[in-house]
């Protein structure tokens, strides 16, 4: 296995690199937290700035990157189409909005959030005419690479019949506990970079007794282990925090390795546990 580091990047099918290790900035309100998340996390070494619309804290996100002093271009920042916005047209003028508001001229990445619910809200299915406006943005230079999250194979599948530049990223939730393995291996014979949001299980299996006994025999933290078990799978990992120490913990994962059987007795614990809505 590379050796990874903090500045550890992985390319993408389009050529463009991506740090292994971003910040996610889920749930953090808009305002002094966010700013203050993203300014610790660049501190710390973190390159990567992962938000959406739908979180509201765009505003903030751009401060923090500004406020920084670190060149733009050193900066990969990603943020997400919502729901609402799908359809050619407003794909298009919903980026012009993500951008004001980050005070951008362009995003590192930009993802489809979900693949629906336009067929629950009764307009039908808008991927095919989404996925164009979002190739045109690629190609105009405002989003670098285009991806999707919470895509499923199916949703995947279904893109080969629209898509004229195939996806760079698939986001979507991945921990030892909801170990999505068709899907990551599905990705990458189809050079699909996996992204793994809520890696930390949003602390609801942080305090695992069988995460623990590996923490202890690295002498680290449960969520640290977490992260690792990640990066050793490849996969581009979002570790969310609102507290300095633990912005810096998260990151201070590039010290140790873990072994192929610890690997895999955390492969062994996936129960299909979501801590989110499920795609399916």
């Amino acid at each position: 296995m590379q050796k990874l580091g903090i500045s550890s990047t992985k390319e993408l099918n389009n050529g463009v690199q991506i740090p292994r290790l971003g910040l996610g900035v889920w749930k953090i309100p808009d305002g002094e937290p966010v700013v203050n998340a993203v300014s610790w996390a660049l501190q710390a070494g973190y390159r990567h700035i992962d938000t959406a619309k739908i979180y509201g804290n765009e505003v903030g996100v751009g401060q923090g990157i500004k406020a920084s002093g670190i060149a733009r271009e050193q900066i990969f920042v990603t943020t997400k189409l919502w729901l609402s916005d799908q359809g050619y047209k407003s794909t298009l003028a919903a980026l012009d909005d993500s951008l004001a508001r980050l005070g951008l001229s362009y995003v590192d990445l930009y993802l489809v959030h979900w693949p629906f619910p336009y067929e629950f809200l009764k307009v039908g299915n808008k991927r095919a005419e989404t996925w164009r406006a979002m190739e045109e943005l690629h190609r105009a230079g405002k989003a670098r690479a285009i991806g999707v999250s919470n895509y499923t194979i199916a949703h995947l599948e279904e893109m080969k019949s629209y898509a004229a530049i195939p996806p760079a990223v698939d986001q979507v939730e991945l921990h030892p506990f909801l170990y999505q393995k068709e899907l990551v291996d599905y990705c990458s014979r189809n050079k699909i970079a996996v992204e793994a949001y809520s890696p930390l299980v949003h602390g609801k299996r942080l305090d695992s007794p069988d995460v623990a006994k590996i923490a202890q025999k690295y002498k680290k933290s449960n969520a640290q282990i977490l992260v690792r078990w990640s990066l050793q799978h490849d996969f581009v990992v979002l570790p969310k925090s609102v507290r300095k120490e633990r912005i810096q913990e998260n990151i201070n994962v590039f010290d140790f390795e873990l072994s192929a059987k610890d690997m895999e007795f955390l492969d062994s614990l996936n129960e299909n546990y979501r801590t989110c809505w499920d795609p399916t």
